[in-house]
């Protein structure tokens, strides 16, 4: 038998060009992932624009809460429990302002005394050392207040709501004594009634007349 050589030929692996898939237009923003159905566009804020912080600008009133106290009425369903706030502000420039507030809670309460005393102000004048002219009583109730001028260097020699309202409004140095009821809003009061009655030599010379 006779031998035949069956050659097979072999054809070469055809390369087909693969081409990558193109990239998503839009690229993710920071860790957030992309959006399929984000079309690029500007994003939009229906909260309108933002406004600048304020807690850089300083404040025209330095504020200081003397009394929380907290009162009850007796109603016919029960008793209504609510707070009271008495708070003093100033400047320390020689204006200052106080109020008393009720609301159900605390917060409410300081921010309703704190609207009050920055609309009712007084302003009063300091000599020297920034004391006071003279001596002067302040009453109110069965409260009162006896403030007398310091030279430099004594402070304030006071206490509580007297105190409160002398450093807010820029005083350094002055005595005081209370005397009567020690109850925080007469003694607010009474030492307002103290520094109102305050007068100056030039009023003292027009009422006796020799101006």
């Amino acid at each position: 038998m006779e031998k035949t050589d069956i050659k097979t030929e072999v054809k070469p692996a055809v390369k087909t060009d693969v081409k990558p898939a193109p990239a998503s237009t839009t690229a993710p923003q920071g860790n957030r992932p992309a959006n399929p159905n984000d079309r690029g566009g500007p994003r939009r804020d229906n909260r309108g624009p933002r406004r600048p912080r304020r807690d850089n600008e300083p404040k025209e009133f330095e504020e200081r809460t003397v009394a929380i106290k907290r009162v009850t009425k007796v109603v016919k369903g029960g008793k209504h429990l609510r707070f009271t706030a008495l708070v003093v502000v100033g400047n320390g420039k020689g204006k200052y302002g106080f109020a008393h507030g009720k609301a159900g809670e605390v917060p409410d309460a300081i921010k309703k005394a704190l609207e009050g005393a920055r609309k009712n102000t007084s302003t009063i004048q300091f000599v020297r050392a920034g004391t006071i002219n003279h001596e002067v009583q302040g009453q109110w109730g069965a409260t009162n207040v006896f403030l007398k001028p310091a030279p430099d260097g004594t402070g304030i020699i006071a206490g509580g709501p007297v105190r409160a309202i002398l450093e807010l409004a820029g005083c350094k140095n002055v005595y005081s004594k209370v005397y009567g009821s020690r109850a925080a809003i007469n003694i607010v009061r009474a030492t307002h009634d103290a520094l109102s009655q305050l007068k100056s030599k030039k009023e003292y010379l027009a009422l006796r007349g020799k101006l």
